[in-house]
């Protein structure tokens, strides 16, 4: 992913660590693209010691702190506190994991651990006493090699896992992360089955997590051995590094279940790197996989919102459930995904996840979800914290990168509900300033009772002009009935082009003459026509850009961090002036008006990561593939892609993973050019 000498995240250590050691690279070989079967059925007994069987819920210093001077007892005992006073320990939050760096580098005379006296000057115990003073766990961090992950070199358990196990119960530790750093080439299941049999003999309960990133497919052999097992490489605070996470763990739901949980790496929310709508996706997509959810941010920092986020209760009862089966994909494509988990009480949690970066309908059924036959279903929007009734469609436009979560069940009381109605937005929101734009609204009836006095709005940006040209009214919608409206959308002249926000807002009664309100947040895009003539890319806007590892970057590589730090582009050893410099997995979309022809490009893998990175290269016209590469690799030369995207009134160019990870996934859209 980064480059080792600028990357302060785990994987890059990891990354060098293997090198040296065990020839292993960080994230190659994952899981199998998303919806790809498992190749035999997951061994069935899972450790019968009672413990983990529910997700384990908690927080892990590392996503916020790495291994600076601010994670020490100050910050643990004062995570302990927030979790009892923000009403996370009542949520279910219980697990407050340290992770690498608590010791010191050496070990002492005897052989034993040393916690560092300058982060944790009274040592473990006294901190582990302090959070089991609250009501909660402790845990702690170290790995299966000779030293742990972070390049100071701090012990690892390797040829220790005894005197270790033991000094970690002596501690009171509950919770042991087990990582994969300098493992000396070692059999992975002898290395962790010593573990697992070390921590056995110390007769205290500790949750045993498996964190060898996904590397010998744990998924396969680790349900006897641990609690969780890590499915993939380090997650980052990114859209592209939860997306590519989420698409590699959500096939193996069938190695799942009470006290054997896959698990696709910490939380991320509110660490800064996504927005608040992203990190309900990502908290809501952890919960629909019964994912451990280990809250990533420090806490003593958080917003309300993230406060919001972590602590929906609605959310974590679907993660916590305890059938403790993950959520399997119903259905995806075009962005537009359905995961449904099977809850105990027989209800289902339907996740309808919108990948894309423009708000799209999202639609599926109770039968497809696995719902028996009924008059009608209950539906609860476990985000709004509300009820309706549906005749057993399932189905909201899902904002861009938004996630609607949703619980239905076969319920016979469901007429004592209101009728659930869907808004919708025709037309494209891609306004030039001054000219008008028409768009259609919906409102439909997705009940099986009559939804009554319904009433539709539509505001934007103070200072546009946003007019009716149909009715915005109805007394009755029949349940399958719509309204729709015709809506005339103007931005002043003058208006800069950017996102603005659009609101759709409808009221109805039920038939019992219960007041719903619904609302639907949208973005509309002010932009300017593509100039005539033949363009380099790397030199005009764009509508919205996405990349895994820094930014897009333009007319140069991609660095990974901070924007300008990339180098000239080079396929195969040639330098190519022009272009575009992004990390898998991106995503970079274009205004073209209906008035262009032609993409053109040079696209590979860039030469700056060596003989690493494996990607494959999109153009798309509108929702319309217009061209694509096969998975190119480090050792080809820049392939030539053309794409006819006449017509369209957007291109998007996009680089996924190759199906194997994100690692080192540097690609290039060399001399990129688009003819208007």
């Amino acid at each position: 992913m980064r480059h080792p000498h600028t990357r302060t995240t785990r994987t890059t250590r990891r990354r060098v660590a293997g090198a040296l050691t065990a020839g292993l690279l960080c994230v190659a070989g994952l899981a199998a693209p998303a919806l790809a079967a498992p190749a035999e059925t997951p061994a069935a007994p899972a450790l019968a010691d009672g413990l983990a069987l529910t997700p384990p819920m908690g927080f892990n210093n590392w996503n916020s702190t790495h291994c600076r001077a601010e994670f020490n007892a100050s910050m643990v005992e004062g995570i302990a506190d927030l979790f009892v006073e923000k009403g996370l320990k009542d949520a279910g939050y219980q697990y407050v994991n340290l992770d690498d760096c608590w010791a010191l580098p050496d070990r002492d005379a005897n052989g034993k651990l040393v916690p560092d006296p300058a982060r944790f000057p009274d040592g473990i115990k006294a901190v582990a006493d302090y959070v089991h003073a609250k009501g909660l766990k402790l845990g702690i961090y170290t790995s299966a090699g000779t030293k742990t992950c972070d390049s100071t070199g701090f012990p690892g358990a390797l040829g220790h896992e005894y005197s270790d196990a033991r000094q970690f119960a002596d501690w009171g530790v509950d919770y042991l992360k087990y990582d994969n750093c300098n493992n000396q080439g070692v059999d992975a299941q002898q290395r962790y089955r010593t573990m697992r049999d070390a921590l056995k003999a110390t007769g205290r309960p500790i949750v045993y997590s498996i964190c060898e990133w996904g590397q010998n497919k744990p998924w396969e052999w680790a349900s006897d051995v641990g609690h969780l097992w890590r499915t993939t490489g380090d997650i980052s605070d990114s859209w592209s590094s939860m997306l590519s996470i989420l698409k590699q763990n959500l096939p193996l739901a069938p190695y799942a279940g009470p006290g054997h949980w896959n698990d696709p790496d910490m939380l991320e929310v509110g660490n800064g790197g996504m927005t608040d709508t992203e990190y309900r996706s990502h908290f809501s997509l952890w919960s629909v996989m019964a994912a451990p959810l280990l809250i990533g941010t420090d806490l003593r920092k958080a917003s309300p919102a993230t406060f919001d986020i972590l602590g929906n209760k609605e959310v974590i009862a679907v993660d916590q459930d305890p059938l403790g089966k993950q959520g399997t994909v119903v259905s995806s494509g075009g962005g537009r995904w359905v995961v449904a988990k099977e809850m105990k009480d027989g209800s289902r949690a339907v996740a309808l996840f919108n990948e894309s970066g423009t708000a799209q309908r999202i639609a599926t059924s109770a039968s497809a979800v696995g719902l028996p036959d009924a008059d009608a279903y209950t539906l609860r929007d476990l985000w709004q914290h509300r009820t309706y009734n549906t005749a057993g469609t399932i189905a909201a436009t899902v904002p861009a990168h938004g996630t609607v979560l949703l619980r239905v069940a076969a319920d016979p009381r469901w007429a004592t509900h209101p009728p659930a109605v869907a808004l919708g937005l025709d037309g494209s929101t891609l306004l030039e300033a001054a000219d008008p734009a028409t768009l259609t609204s919906t409102v439909t009836d997705l009940g099986r009772t009559p939804a009554r006095r319904v009433s539709v709005s539509l505001t934007g940006p103070a200072g546009w002009t946003v007019r009716p040209t149909s009715a915005t009214s109805a007394a009755t919608l029949a349940p399958g009935g719509t309204l729709r409206t015709g809506w005339r959308v103007t931005a002043p002249s003058g208006t800069p082009t950017g996102s603005y926000g659009l609101t759709l807002t409808t009221n109805y009664r039920s038939p019992s003459g219960t007041p719903v309100t619904s609302t639907l947040p949208l973005t509309a895009s002010v932009v300017v026509p593509p100039p005539a003539g033949t363009s380099y890319l790397g030199d005009l806007p764009w509508l919205s850009a996405t990349s895994g590892w820094g930014p897009v970057e333009r007319n140069t590589s991609n660095g990974e961090n901070a924007a300008g730090d990339g180098s000239p582009l080079t396929i195969g050893g040639t330098v190519y002036a022009k272009g575009l410099g992004v990390h898998a997995l991106s995503d970079i979309s274009f205004y073209t008006g209906g008035a262009c022809e032609k993409v053109t490009a040079e696209v590979g893998v860039d030469d700056e990561k060596g003989t690493k990175g494996t990607v494959a290269f999109e153009i798309w016209a509108d929702g319309t593939k217009a061209a694509s590469t096969g998975v190119l690799t480090n050792a080809m030369p820049a392939q030539s892609l053309t794409a006819d995207v006449t017509g369209a009134q957007v291109v998007r160019l996009v680089v996924t993973d190759g199906g194997d990870g994100v690692d080192s996934d540097h690609a290039d859209w060399a001399d990129a050019r688009l003819t208007c």
